[in-house]
C-alpha cells in the first residue's frame, strides 16, 4: 500500500495516542509508505492534536479553517497514490470521498493496524494487567451488592460506580443477568427482582486511563443453586481451565475453541454453548484475535484475549466464566485472578 488513511477511532488512538472526537469536520492521519505522516485536523481541534505523543515527537500537524477544503491538504500530503489502505471503521462518507479523490487508485481496508494491535508489547501487557486487577477488585465487592429483593438495575448501578471507584476512567458495559435472564449471553439489565436460588451472571468491563480495557465474567448465587446447575457449572469450569491450559505459541486460535467446546459437548452442553470461546482485547474490548472455529491464526507471544465458554438454557438459567489471558513463550498468563468458583452468598 502506498498510503494509510486513519480516521478517529481505536486505530488512531493506538497509532498516535490521539483520542479524536469523530465529527463531520475531517480529522485524518495520512501515513505514507516512505514513513512520512501528516495529521490533518480542524483548526478548532489543533490545540488538542498538538498535545498528542505524535505531535510532541515531531509529527506534522496541519489544520484547516471552516471555509477551507481539507481534502486539498490530504492531496498535498500524499500526492497520487496507486493503492490506499483505510482503517476498517471509517465512515462510509469518508470512504466515498477517498474513492472520488483518487478514482484510479485501489482502495481497500486490509488489517494493517489490526495486525499490529493483536500482538502486545510489555507496556501494553502491564496496562492489561492493571485493568485486570481493577476489574477483579470490583468483582470482590459484588457480593456486598447482591441480596434477594434487589433488581438487576439496582445492582448494576452499584457495579458501575465501583468500576469507576476502582480506577477505570469509563464504564464500558455491565451485564447483570439473574435467573432465566442468564440464558441470554448479552442480556444487559432489567427491573427483574433477584430471588434466592437465582444464578446471576455478571459480566463487566471498562476502560482504564491507559486506554486499555478490562473484561471479566463471574457467576453468583444467593442461597443454594439447583443441583443440576451446580453440576453444569462444574463442567463449565473444567472447560475453561482446559482451554486456558491449551494456550501456547503456535497453537491455532480455533484449537482453543475446540478444547472448550469438546469438553462441554461431552458434558451434554454442546448445543448450549452458542458463542465463540473468546475475543482479543486491548484498546477495544473486542479486537483480534478471535478464538473461534475457522480462525487458523497461530498464537504468538503477546496476543491477549478472553477465554469465556458458557452454557445457556432458555427459560431456565445460564453461566459464563471469563478471564483475560496473555500468551507468552510458555503458555497462558491470566490477567484475572479472582476466584472462578461459583460464588455462593
Amino acid at each position: 500500500m502506498d498510503v494509510l488513511f486513519v480516521s478517529p477511532g481505536p486505530d488512531l488512538r493506538y497509532l498516535i495516542g490521539y483520542d479524536a472526537v469523530p465529527l463531520e469536520r475531517l480529522t485524518l492521519l495520512a501515513a505514507r509508505a516512505d514513513d512520512e505522516a501528516t495529521l490533518i485536523v480542524p483548526a478548532l481541534e489543533r490545540s488538542e492534536a498538538e498535545r498528542t505523543p505524535f505531535a510532541r515527537a515531531g509529527g506534522r500537524v496541519v489544520s484547516w479553517g471552516e471555509t477551507d477544503d481539507p481534502w486539498a491538504l490530504v492531496r498535498s500530503a500524499v500526492g497520487a497514490p496507486r493503492s490506499i489502505a483505510l482503517d476498517p471503521q471509517m465512515w462510509a462518507s469518508r470512504v466515498l470521498r477517498v474513492q472520488k479523490e483518487w478514482p484510479d487508485a485501489t482502495v481497500a481496508a486490509p488489517p494493517v493496524v489490526a495486525g499490529l494491535r493483536s500482538v502486545k508489547g510489555d507496556d501494553e501487557i502491564r496496562a492489561l494487567r492493571e485493568a485486570g486487577e481493577a476489574i477483579d477488585r470490583v468483582h470482590r465487592r459484588i457480593p456486598g451488592f447482591l441480596r434477594a429483593g434487589r433488581t438487576e438495575r439496582d445492582v448494576a448501578g452499584d457495579i458501575a460506580e465501583a468500576i469507576l471507584d476502582e480506577g477505570h476512567s469509563r464504564v464500558d458495559f455491565v451485564i447483570v443477568a439473574s435467573g432465566p435472564n442468564g440464558a441470554s449471553p448479552h442480556h444487559s439489565v432489567s427491573d427483574r427482582v433477584i430471588e434466592r436460588g437465582d444464578p446471576i451472571v455478571i459480566d463487566i468491563g471498562g476502560t482504564m486511563p491507559s486506554g486499555y480495557c478490562s473484561d471479566c465474567t463471574r457467576v453468583y448465587v444467593i442461597g443454594a443453586a439447583p443441583v443440576e446447575y451446580v453440576e453444569h457449572y462444574s463442567a463449565l469450569l473444567e472447560a475453561q481451565e482446559r482451554a486456558v491450559a491449551a494456550v501456547a505459541p503456535g497453537v491455532p486460535c480455533e484449537a482453543i475453541d475446540a478444547v472448550a467446546r469438546t469438553h462441554l459437548t461431552e458434558a451434554g452442553l454442546g448445543e448450549a454453548f452458542i458463542h465463540r470461546t473468546g475475543h482479543g482485547i486491548g484498546v477495544e474490548s473486542h479486537e483480534d484475535p478471535y478464538i473461534v472455529a475457522g480462525n487458523t491464526t497461530l498464537l504468538v507471544p503477546g496476543m491477549a484475549f478472553s477465554i469465556e465458554p458458557g452454557f445457556y438454557l432458555e427459560g431456565r438459567f445460564g453461566a459464563r466464566i471469563e478471564d483475560i489471558v496473555v500468551c507468552d513463550e510458555h503458555g497462558a498468563v491470566r490477567m484475572n485472578t479472582v476466584s472462578r468458583e461459583l460464588c455462593v452468598i
